[in-house]
């Protein structure tokens, strides 16, 4: 058996697009349809070849990289939420004005570096018509709140000298915000746009090139002879599958839909609550983004931030993500035990012996990993992925990637990068005018002193802050914002870097399922027909455990593997979890039997104790946990003899 769907392709577009403002592309016909795809393919093999044979001065490499997003930003996002699929005049304008603002870097590159800051009038309309432009595609592509942000932290910049108490500042004139923004390496071409223009924009299109070979589907197979037939099968494979999806998927919607439109039915079938299904999904799809060795694109950005290679953050994310996707399954078992939902029957699954004989599609992501462990760049690990993946595609003829499939990967790779040029050209506006006015360093002083200098209070108001960042904005811009601003504040209280920086990461992805504005969770809810809100709380419950982990590493790095033996990392690995089990058993209710209230909160409370690092909590917590324990399994022998008694 392989997997189906209760929905068709155009309806899964249709939904991704609705959720999505990436996704959201114009449906192009004629000559027009042609001309972008050709600009699409001819983007990605720019950076290959950028990448393996020459390399160009970041003021020229990343303009072009720019130009290519511009254009194709404006030819295939419409300016309004109603949209056409037809370009007009004024885009065709705009993507032209795209490339003319990217080639006057190409063409006096020279001249421009050596006036710096003795700039002429006509640096000055090109270097605005760069930030207009930039804005403006941000808007579309990525949503309002990034592109407002941006551009409210311009007008702090020109505005400081007006500015209330610790905001103040001296400010700076037209010239010199655009100078800085588009004409030093601090602003749109600065370390967001480097990140998008190298790592990122390659393992993206390692991503197409993985879901050209059908391993997406495969994943969706794997997950159902692995999971499918334990207790409450389909809501585990939900959990395994979007883990695996991870590593081809950069969006939370994306992936919701990508797996959610076949398992999402399987758990309704089984009888599963819709909020329920729709809930597993959302919050398994949306820790996609967390799961090593390919993460999303934010932690590429946070290596290149904190000075680390990306090896680093992968290695540090590993019992997180874990732990998270623990989370989740645990809970996802409680409540087919108190249900009392079966598994899947051998029949509803794929053939075993045809799924193992596959297993040579998981050959490109070991490989990658082997690359990077091996200290072989990131960009070079990415470049042998894709190769690997279309060698690997070769073995057998239902994978095989011909030229036409090999041209169309490029393409949609492009495609899929070009929300983060969006995003990382924007998120360089508003980082270049933190580092001219220094609002960076105010804002992590102001957010301490709001906090009263108490490190839990500071966890907190970040944690506030990225979520409120992230309702509606995608990931990579929501960690740059908090990054810059959040972040520092808790180095400044002696949390190690990763730590910080990933504290932040993790809340930015959450937003994602948190409401009010929960994309992956109302995602899936279109697919389950559930309502919206109550699907938010409810996968918001399930992703308890993506709540606790930020504070547990920041408290215990050794949750990151940071300064730690593995002894200590196994041990707080092994508490947590057990912690989670408590926790995941109070909220569901079911442990071994039916838990009556009382019974709930001290599980969820000696969960939680298991989970806060240090003995004197880990001792309290596993004799609250080994009560509740011994008290549900008291209750469940007592029903068993009693049916057996009655039979």
């Amino acid at each position: 058996m392989s997997t189906t769907t209760n929905m068709n392709q155009q309806e899964m577009d249709k939904l991704i697009a609705q959720y999505d403002k990436e996704s959201a592309t114009r449906q192009l016909a004629g000559p027009m349809k042609w001309i972008s795809f050709g600009l699409l393919v001819l983007f990605s093999l720019y950076q290959l070849s950028s990448t393996l044979f020459f390399t160009l001065p970041p003021q020229i490499h990343r303009p072009i990289h720019l130009a290519f997003g511009l254009a194709l930003v404006y030819l295939l996002y419409a300016g309004t939420s109603k949209g056409n699929n037809k370009i007009g005049i004024v885009n065709m304008i705009l993507a032209l004005l795209g490339v003319f603002i990217s080639l006057y870097w190409v063409i006096d590159y020279e001249g421009l570096v050596t006036r710096t800051g003795n700039y002429t009038t006509m640096d000055m309309v090109v270097g605005g018509i760069a930030i207009v432009l930039v804005l403006e595609a941000a808007r579309r592509v990525v949503g309002i709140p990034i592109a407002l942000i941006a551009t409210i932290f311009l007008l702090y910049t020109y505005f400081g000298p007006y500015m209330p108490g610790f905001l103040e500042h001296r400010g700076s004139d037209v010239e010199r915000i655009i100078g800085h923004s588009y004409y030093t390496l601090e602003g749109i071409l600065g370390t967001p746009l480097a990140v998008s223009s190298t790592f990122i924009f390659l393992f993206v299109l390692f991503g197409a090139f993985l879901e050209k070979t059908g391993v997406g589907e495969y994943f969706n197979d794997l997950s159902l002879v692995i999971a499918g037939r334990r207790i409450g099968g389909p809501a585990k494979v939900a959990v395994f599958s979007s883990a695996l999806q991870g590593t081809i998927s950069g969006s939370s919607v994306a992936n919701v839909v990508t797996s959610g439109a076949f398992t999402i039915p399987m758990m309704k079938r089984l009888g599963y609550r819709s909020e329920f299904a729709a809930a597993v999904e959302a919050s398994s799809s949306t820790g996609g983004q967390i799961m090593p060795p390919v993460m999303g694109a934010a932690a590429f950005l946070m290596a290149e931030f904190i000075g680390v290679p990306y090896l680093e953050i992968a290695k540090s994310a590993i019992l997180p993500a874990i732990l998270f996707f623990v989370g989740i399954w645990i809970m996802t078992h409680f409540e087919a035990k108190r249900l009392g939902l079966r598994g899947l029957s051998k029949e509803e699954l794929p053939n075993k012996k045809e799924v193992l004989k596959k297993m040579y599609l998981l050959l490109p992501i070991v490989i990658i990993i082997t690359a990077l462990m091996m200290n072989i760049s990131a960009e070079r690990a990415a470049i042998i992925g894709i190769v690997s993946t279309i060698i690997v595609g070769a073995f057998r003829k239902e994978t095989r990637m011909s030229i036409a499939d090999i041209v169309a990967a490029l393409a949609s790779g492009a495609r899929m990068a070009l929300g983060v040029v969006a995003a990382t050209a924007c998120a360089g506006i508003i980082v270049g005018t933190i580092t001219l006015t220094g609002i960076g360093l105010k804002l992590a002083n102001g957010l301490i002193d709001l906090a009263g200098g108490q490190l839990l209070l500071t966890l907190f108001f970040t944690m506030i802050a990225s979520l409120i960042l992230g309702m509606g904005t995608p990931t990579t811009a929501n960690y740059i914002i908090t990054s810059t601003i959040a972040a520092p504040a808790l180095i400044q209280l002696g949390v190690p870097d990763i730590a910080a920086h990933m504290f932040t990461f993790y809340f930015g992805i959450v937003a994602d399922i948190t409401p009010p504005v929960a994309l992956a969770a109302f995602a899936a809810s279109g697919i389950a027909k559930s309502k919206p809100i109550r699907t938010g709380v409810e996968s918001t419950r399930l992703s308890i455990a993506a709540f606790m982990a930020p504070y547990i590493f920041v408290i215990s790095p050794a949750l990151l593997l940071i300064n730690t033996t593995l002894l200590e990392s196994i041990w707080v690995m092994l508490t947590s979890t057990l912690g989670m089990i408590g926790v995941g058993a109070g909220l569901i209710g079911y442990w071994m039997s039916k838990l009556n209230v009382l019974e709930r909160i001290l599980a969820v409370a000696g969960g939680v104790l298991a989970v806060i690092p240090g003995i004197e909590t880990d001792i309290a917590g596993f004799i609250l946990l080994g009560l509740v324990f011994s008290l549900s399994y008291y209750k469940a022998r007592k029903q068993k003899q009693s049916v057996q008694t009655t039979l």
